[in-house]
């Protein structure tokens, strides 16, 4: 590629790119023997694939309509853009016996469902009734489709694989309970389209759930980040040291999302979108004056030093910390269990749809 005249993007080293004539772009995404061409230009992409056909031995599989497992599916007219995993949640599915009909449940976890290690197994008899559960096996798969194309399960998925280790019943009944809800939004999808108000611009969510983890005390960290109207990257974790406060586990997720919006940023103006600044949207009044104000006192000094480096980023301008009502924040939905009315608008609100 690098004879080709491509460059090698910084940021991720299974893209390349070169900048044609007329100012555009053409991009080659590779993934171990599989990639995908991009550009305005189908001259440069049948050249690219000529230039490539000379040196390897591929198979050109046309307009691009499946890559790892993903969908693709456009609506040009309408300016479109849709990313599903139809077939590949179907096999799983099939794979843990979840073809047959079963009650409805409309979030990936139900409130009901409290999840510690107080429910690993405390006989012989669970644990050999466990052993021939297929526990890790669901969980993987479950992340790969959460990864992909679904962060509406991150929160649930997270949760479970805590328990990788040593599950119990109650953890099974948990991933089963996900299984009944893919079951039955197994054709929703990411839904990309073009977007007057934001332009072709990156904005992130972020948001933390205070001592929600049962076991140690830890709390959630959630973010997400948008563009075209759909998620581009988003992560649900338990964070590494238990907060004291609110204050400390929402600025702690700000740390978090800050370090992805950078690392978004750059990959972006190596593709050739230009942003000023990343937008990061949090729900919490008191995390931006901390993020905001230079003042230490009694009540944050206590903070790691790592986290505050985003009182430079913020000073520098590459991101803009910005307060949002937490009922219009989607990262909401990735660190707790929520309503079903609640999870449905986060969903609404970046374009999770059914496609």
């Amino acid at each position: 590629m690098r004879r080709q005249k491509y460059t090698r993007s910084k940021y991720d080293h299974c893209v390349y790119l070169r900048k044609l004539q007329d100012g555009s772009f053409i991009y080659l995404l590779l993934y171990v023997d599989d990639m995908l061409i991009a550009s305005k230009s189908q001259q440069e992409i049948d050249n690219l694939k000529a230039q490539l056909n000379q040196e390897f031995e591929m198979k050109d599989l046309g307009e691009a309509k499946k890559i790892l497992g993903m969908e693709i599916s456009r609506d040009r007219r309408r300016g479109k853009l849709c990313l599903t995993q139809k077939q590949y949640l179907k096999k799983v599915l099939q794979c843990f016996g979840m073809n047959e009909s079963t009650k409805h449940v409309s979030t990936p976890l139900a409130s009901h469902l409290k999840l510690s290690s107080q429910l690993s197994p405390k006989t012989d008899e669970e644990r050999e009734y466990m052993a021939k559960v297929p526990y890790a096996n669901a969980v993987g798969s479950l992340m790969y489709a959460m990864v992909c194309t679904r962060p509406d399960i991150s929160q649930a998925v997270g949760v479970v694989s805590r328990y990788m280790h040593d599950p119990g019943k109650g953890h099974w009944q948990a991933v089963k309970w996900i299984l009944r809800y893919l079951q039955q939004t197994v054709d929703v999808g990411l839904v990309f389209e073009q977007d007057e108000t934001l332009g072709q611009f990156v904005v992130g969510y972020v948001d933390s759930d205070y001592a929600g983890d049962l076991d140690k005390r830890r709390s959630t960290t959630g973010y997400l980040f948008a563009l075209a109207k759909a998620p581009v990257s988003w992560r649900s974790t338990l964070q590494s040291t238990v907060a004291l406060s609110t204050t400390e586990a929402e600025y702690m997720a700000v740390a978090e999302a800050v370090k992805e919006a950078i690392w978004l940023n750059g990959l972006l103006e190596d593709l050739g979108v230009v942003q000023s600044h990343i937008s990061l949207y949090c729900d919490s009044q008191s995390a931006i004056h901390l993020a905001k104000n230079q003042v230490y006192h009694s009540r944050t000094k206590h903070i790691d030093v790592r986290y505050h480096f985003v009182r430079e980023i913020f000073e520098e301008g590459k991101v803009l910390l910005q307060k949002i009502a937490t009922a219009e924040n989607p990262a909401d939905m990735l660190t707790k269990v929520v309503t079903s009315i609640k999870f449905n608008h986060c969903l609404n609100l970046i374009n999770i749809l059914q496609v």
